[in-house]
């Protein structure tokens, strides 16, 4: 159970700032160095980024890619001390995603000795950033780490994501008329529009659309900004609406439809593409294989709600899934990974890359 261990060691860093980012990182190369794995270690808008690889010699076999965050969101200082309860470490990252994270350099280290496939740990440090370009994960793809196939190690709980919600972020400012703030009803309150408009855009056709893996989409009011004196009725509102669409949906109605509402202008637009993998990649199939526990066509049952930087191999033509171990409660009070599952996860991952190299060997892997 090493990577118990891992993660508990990971755990105590706390990699919600630079200088937790860097002693974690500093302890994850020493880890798979002393185990023989060679690993780099380079650095993007100041955080580290860490790449290892092991197994086939280039062009030699198939590529594959363990993805995975080191950065977790703020905790409480008791967060960052690790406790086991049964089956369940305790701990801010445990499942999101520092278990994860432990069982793929386990792996890693378990594929050093194969020499079909060729596989690159790799770890970002900004996943949880509110940066939105220019990620740790993008910057790898640019140095050349893709391949047949990369699996994100975001919690799954055993079960293999083959969709994700696209990410519609904007920053929309609303327009009102001042006042004096004893007399609002000379004015026009800019803070009040905003929040009609947020239920305006709940109420879009979009928003009621619903999809196999999905019930709808997600709409979040996550920032607002107005007002700048007390007596004063704000004449101007900015808010940050986090949209996450659904695979089929054209982000770029969406947007028209917002821009549409009265007195709206957006001024600020972010976005990132659904995740779509189809079930039948071979990749896909093989890992729901090497689950084993289960019939492998219920290991491919999740959408998730949020994205994650599995788009990066995506865009530059990796196919990728998220997949990751069992737990609950990330980013809340009481985050906790399984442990068992962090064993599965581990030796899931080690049997995805020996069904790849048997059937490579056979002749039997086709992509379709």
């Amino acid at each position: 159970m090493q990577e118990h261990a891992l993660a508990e060691r990971l755990i105590t860093y706390d990699t919600s700032n630079v200088e937790g980012i860097q002693s974690a990182a500093g302890f994850v190369k020493g880890w798979l160095e002393s185990r023989d794995v060679d690993v780099t270690v380079g650095s993007h808008n100041g955080v580290p980024v860490i790449a290892a690889t092991v197994g086939a010699a280039p062009g030699a076999g198939p590529t594959v890619i363990f993805h995975g965050h080191i950065d977790v969101v703020p905790g409480r200082p008791e967060q960052f001390v690790p406790r086991v309860e049964g089956d369940r470490l305790f701990g801010r990252g445990a499942y999101d995603m520092k278990g994860g994270l432990a069982a793929m350099m386990v792996a890693t280290r378990d594929l050093v000795e194969q020499k079909a496939v060729r596989v690159h740990f790799v770890c970002v440090s900004d996943e949880e950033s509110d940066e939105v370009t220019q990620r740790g994960s993008d910057y790898l793809v640019e140095q050349g780490y893709t391949g047949d196939f990369a699996i994100t190690g975001e919690p799954t709980d055993l079960h293999i994501g083959v969709q994700a919600k696209g990410v519609l972020a904007m920053r929309i400012e609303v327009t009102g008329r001042s006042a004096h703030g004893s007399t609002p009803w000379l004015g026009d309150n800019a803070v009040l529009k905003a929040i009609d408009v947020f239920r305006q855009i709940e109420s879009l056709p979009f928003a009621r659309e619903s999809s196999e893996f999905f019930d709808r989409p997600s709409i979040s009011l996550g920032r607002i900004m107005g007002g700048d004196a007390i007596n004063k009725v704000p004449d101007l509102c900015a808010m940050d609406v986090d949209v996450r669409y659904l695979p089929g949906q054209d982000a770029d109605q969406i947007l028209e439809a917002v821009r549409d509402i009265p007195d709206v202008q957006v001024a600020k637009v972010f976005r990132r593409a659904p995740i779509m993998v189809e079930r039948s990649n071979p990749y896909v199939q093989m890992l729901a294989e090497a689950v084993a526990e289960g019939a492998p066509t219920e290991r491919i049952s999740v959408g998730r709600d949020g994205t994650s930087d599995a788009i990066s191999f995506i865009d530059a033509g990796t196919p990728a899934v998220e997949f990751g171990p069992e737990g609950a409660g990330h980013h809340g009070p009481e985050e906790w990974v399984s442990i068992s599952s962090l064993s599965r996860y581990r030796n899931a991952l080690v049997e995805f890359v020996h069904l790849i190299a048997a059937r490579e060997t056979t002749g039997h892997l086709r992509i379709a």
